[in-house]
């Protein structure tokens, strides 16, 4: 594996020509710098398409930008996590269950202890708020930890498929928040949550949501990109056996992995959460699908041992420029789903024909 394991490559066999090896390596990254290009340049040029197209001084103003960006932050918290699944050859398909549920918790927890204090936003010295926020993040983080858990002792112990069993457990999760909530959005989080959270933002320009999404995707980034446990989900990813062969706890590596998409899932719920201060039951069922789409689009292998965040960021972006523009222009939303359909048929196409050329050659 290349020293630096954000470009994706994976471990090669014992060489036995070091200059045919050398070769390989630097058609592999020129290919992948290409590609890199090739999605950038597809988001420059919808962006292009939508400030041409769109009313003078509306798609580029910042506000609009803000806009997108915020759309685009919780689906890249996400989309960050699934890119390690993915490159590990994982899968996880309860995501957008676990959202539902950790908001569900939040939204209660802070309930029960807030009390009264939900009325008055001035309030923000009382007793009860703090500890409200505090418990209400720290519960649903904590139950998005637990459902991640439940995830990988599942795929990972168990040993049943990743894709049956989250797809699984994506039921019994929204099967259970739907039993406990009767079916019906729970409101009643404090809505200073919403007032300096949800809706503030850093320095009056970039929204709390889009600044989380920022740290939590520059940090796992970093780890992917920079250290050991970056390069070893690729050797995961890459060939199993040997990563085991070469000291790597399989099980325990990928177990990590799975809690940490859990509690990713559960820090969008508590966004959702402070955004629209109601947890909704009915929304997020698409989450996961958006996920892989945005990740798989950026580049990452759906077979694992491939993949970069770079390529993710601009993956989970795509989505959101498309549906903001699409409001814009007065455009049926529902086009979104096309254009992106069709942007991840032809990503999955052209990771196919790497692999056959990996595999002829």
């Amino acid at each position: 594996m290349s020293t630096t394991a954000e470009s994706g490559a994976q471990t090669p066999a014992p060489a036995q020509n070091p200059a045919a090896d050398r070769k390989a390596e630097r058609a592999q990254k020129r290919a992948e710098r290409y590609e890199s290009l090739t999605i950038a340049g597809i988001l420059l040029l919808i962006i292009v398409v939508f400030s041409v197209l769109a009313p003078s001084g509306s798609f580029l103003s910042l506000d609009n930008l803000r806009n997108v960006a915020l759309d685009a932050s919780t689906m890249l918290i996400l989309a960050a996590g699934m890119t390690f699944l993915l490159i590990a050859a994982g899968l996880d398909l309860s995501i957008g269950a676990i959202v539902v549920f950790t908001a569900v918790v939040a939204a209660k927890v802070m309930a029960a202890l807030a009390g009264d204090v939900t009325i008055d936003v001035a309030q923000l010295n009382h007793p009860h708020l703090f500890l409200a926020l505090l418990l209400g993040i720290g519960a649903s983080l904590l139950v998005g930890l637990g459902w991640g858990l439940v995830n990988g002792l599942l795929a990972v112990r168990a040993k049943i498929p990743a894709f049956i069993a989250t797809l699984a457990t994506a039921g019994v999760i929204l099967g259970l928040a739907q039993v406990w909530t009767g079916g019906l959005n729970v409101q009643g989080a404090p809505i200073q949550l919403q007032e300096f959270f949800g809706l503030g933002s850093l320095f009056g320009v970039i929204p709390w949501p889009v600044v989380v999404a920022i740290v939590v995707t520059g940090i796992l980034w970093v780890i992917l990109g920079w250290t050991r446990f970056g390069l070893r989900t690729y050797a995961i990813g890459a060939n199993p056996d040997s990563a085991a062969r070469a000291g790597i706890n399989v099980g325990r590596h990928l177990l990590i992995l799975y809690v940490l998409m859990g509690v990713l899932a559960a820090i969008v719920g508590v966004i959702d959460l402070a955004r629209f201060n109601t947890a909704s039951v009915s929304g997020h069922t698409e989450d996961a699908l958006a996920a892989i789409s945005a990740v798989v689009i950026g580049g990452t292998s759906l077979f694992g041992g491939r993949g970069r965040m770079s390529g993710t960021v601009i993956g989970a972006l795509i989505p959101a420029v498309l549906l903001n523009g699409f409001v814009i222009m007065a455009i049926d939303p529902f086009w979104q789903n096309v254009a992106v359909g069709l942007v991840l048929l032809g990503a999955v196409y052209v990771d196919q024909l790497r692999r056959r050329r990996a595999q002829q050659g």
